[in-house]
């Protein structure tokens, strides 16, 4: 039987164009029946029927003069975002998999102070995980990290040539081999969670680039942060509600 590539098989069946195809692929949202497609160029058989996850809208939840606070939803790009909210700039990233938490910001002068926060290590930042096995009382994790890029894609590990990053782990709730956690970050580097939870051997469930099993998202969300005497909450997703039952 001829085979054909998987955006294009997507494309016809969904009435969109090849590119949107792919950016839903890229984006991990197809599904054929219960596993994600993961290579928009693969070849798979013209009669494959898809499942497409669909983005949840961005909603602000706060915003003054200065910024505006959103809680992104998983796969939207954090750029993406900032291109939605003309006359922003982001002052921080998420990764796309994640949710949460996102402050953009309106001015140069603002920028500079909260940027300021974070260099002096002053922004609280806490986020909830499902992670792989069961963690039974808080720890932490003290271990400086290094990023490599890998391609275009960047890739973080621990490394005493790394530069100092912790994160605080404290257990919420056990559920059959899995526990879902707060986390409490300082210094906040690229992928720190994703790379100290698979250095603690327990990976984010989701989060396959750092061992983590697979599942629809990587489970992790931007739950509170603290800047600048300002506190912004994002609530749970529901998937992070009924994950445990």
């Amino acid at each position: 039987m001829m085979k054909e590539k998987a955006y294009k098989v997507l494309a016809a069946q969904e009435g969109i164009s090849n590119s949107e195809a792919k950016s839903l692929i890229d984006r991990g949202l197809v599904y054929a029946g219960n596993s994600k497609v993961m290579i928009a160029r693969g070849e798979i058989s013209p009669k494959t029927s898809f499942i497409v996850q669909k983005v949840e809208k961005v909603y602000p939840i706060f915003e003054d003069e200065n910024m505006i606070v959103v809680d992104k939803p998983a796969f939207v790009n954090s750029d993406e975002i900032e291109r939605q909210f003309k006359g922003t700039q982001l002052l921080h990233r998420l990764d796309r998999e994640t949710s949460g938490v996102l402050m953009l910001v309106k001015n140069e002068e603002f920028r500079l102070k909260a940027i300021g926060e974070f260099k002096k290590d002053q922004v609280y930042k806490e986020y909830v995980a499902w992670v792989d096995g069961i963690v039974s009382e808080p720890f932490i994790i003290d271990q400086p990290l290094i990023t490599e890029k890998k391609g275009n894609k960047a890739y973080t590990k621990v490394s005493k040539k790394g530069k100092p990053a912790i994160t605080e782990v404290t257990p919420l709730e056990v559920s059959a081999k899995k526990t879902k956690v707060q986390l409490i970050i300082h210094h906040g580097r690229t992928h720190q969670i994703r790379a100290h939870m698979k250095y603690a051997l327990h990976p984010i469930i989701g989060d396959e680039s750092y061992g983590g099993r697979p599942s629809k998202r990587v489970m992790l969300h931007a739950k509170k942060v603290t800047i600048l005497g300002k506190t912004f909450e994002a609530p749970e997703p529901k998937v992070f509600g009924h994950f445990g039952s």
